[in-house]
């Protein structure tokens, strides 16, 4: 045997040793992506791209204005807004929890009637709040400020802050070119709610193991697919079929931003009750700061079409805001009352349904899902990924000393 014979042969032989050590590992991959079909691959796909394209508060003209943002996360964190300076946005809305409280039910001065919403993300909606009383963030950010039970603010309270306080009143005056001292009350509070709008619409959480697992499926990368968690697959076929989930929860968000009745009780205490939605219309159509006031920038039809046609149903009363899943595992606990602590928890409530909740009107998409344990594992872990790994770590952006030129 010549050495260069002995050396081939070592070389085949190491080579065969090789693909035999790798082909476990290399089978389990290929076993760990589903064989999904065209059909469940469009679906798949309808849920991207992550991120998508920037989207601005409506009717805001300050919305991208960087000096707007600058200022609004001043406000957010500061509890002199409130009458007291005992609440900030940020008492409610906390980073670290997603910018929700972990709580059932918000606390300001009292306990209010409401699970409190994470941001992120939120300017990508259409209407705000659980029953959409509100068409724009910067609408949706005056009302924790005055009202009497949160933050119990004004306009002359904001104003006078303002003005003394030497930080935001230069901030103030290099984004909108005057003093506040110059403006009424009711302008600052305004001007006040657009800079927290531009700044709660900056906040857009990153992509997700979900989302990476997409874009491998987009360029054919099966490796890739493969590191998907199977059981996350499991769940995200049941999402798309036998739970009917991407029925409402659709899109790059899983929303479709609008409304429904689940089946969750309406009743907050003994004689009173949330009437969600339909509450929520009467409330918007006679806000003095929606789309359609003189506060509001938006001067195209286009904007300003949505609230002008609306008008509350009878089938309005009990339904709630349909939220978006994505860091859904980072904002326990769920529903507009807080009711259900855990995913498993929400999962369960779907699959033993009690249809004698739902309304009686209109077409009826939700049926009892009657899912095993396993299936209910499954749904789970596919919700789980759809958090981004950073979703409870921001932090304040350092912003540089305000001068005024």
């Amino acid at each position: 045997m010549t050495s260069g014979f002995l050396m081939r042969w070592l070389r085949h032989g190491l080579l065969t040793l090789a693909v035999v050590l790798a082909t476990p590992s290399q089978v389990q991959a290929a076993d760990a992506l589903l064989d999904f079909t065209p059909t469940e691959l469009r679906r798949i796909q309808s849920h991207g791209p992550w991120p998508t394209a920037a989207a601005r508060d409506p009717g805001n003209a300050l919305a991208a204005h960087p000096q707007a943002v600058a200022l609004g996360q001043r406000l957010f964190f500061d509890p002199r807004l409130s009458d007291g300076g005992r609440l900030a946005c940020a008492s409610c809305h906390v980073p670290g929890l997603a910018f929700t409280d972990g709580l059932a039910r918000a606390v300001g001065r009292e306990t209010l009637t409401r699970n409190t919403p994470s941001l992120w993300n939120v300017v990508h909606g259409r209407w705000w709040g659980w029953d959409g009383a509100f068409d724009s963030l910067w609408s949706q950010a005056i009302a924790p400020l005055t009202h009497p039970l949160e933050m119990a603010s004004s306009g002359a309270h904001i104003r006078q802050l303002l003005q003394k306080d030497a930080e935001l009143s230069c901030r103030y005056q290099r984004l909108r070119g005057r003093a506040p001292a110059t403006v009424s009350d009711e302008a600052a509070l305004v001007d006040a709610a657009k800079a927290l709008g531009a700044f709660v619409g900056s906040l857009q959480s990153g992509p997700t193991a979900f989302d990476r697992f997409v874009r491998a499926l987009n360029r054919g990368d099966r490796q890739a697919a493969s590191r998907y968690p199977l059981e996350a697959q499991r769940g995200l076929r049941l999402f798309l079929g036998k739970g009917q989930c991407s029925t409402c929860h659709h899109g790059p968000m899983f929303s479709n931003g609008e409304f429904a009745d689940i089946g969750v009780p309406f009743f907050v205490r003994p004689g009173v009750v949330d009437p969600g939605r339909h509450g929520g219309i009467e409330q918007l159509r006679a806000s003095p700061y929606n789309l359609l006031s003189r506060w509001s920038d938006a001067s195209d039809s286009l904007t300003r079409v949505k609230t002008q046609h609306l008008a509350p149903a009878h089938r309005n009363f009990g339904e709630f805001k349909v939220p978006s899943l994505r860091n859904v595992a980072e904002t326990a606990p769920y529903m507009h009352d807080g009711k259900l602590t855990t995913l498993e928890a929400v999962v369960r409530h779907y699959s033993d349904l009690n249809l004698d909740r739902l309304h009686a009107d209109g077409e009826q998409i939700l049926k009892p899902l009657k899912l095993t344990e396993s299936e209910v594992a499954d749904l789970v872990a596919f919700l789980r990924t759809l958090s981004d790994p950073k979703a409870t770590q921001w932090k304040p952006r350092d912003l540089p000393g305000c001068v005024v030129r």
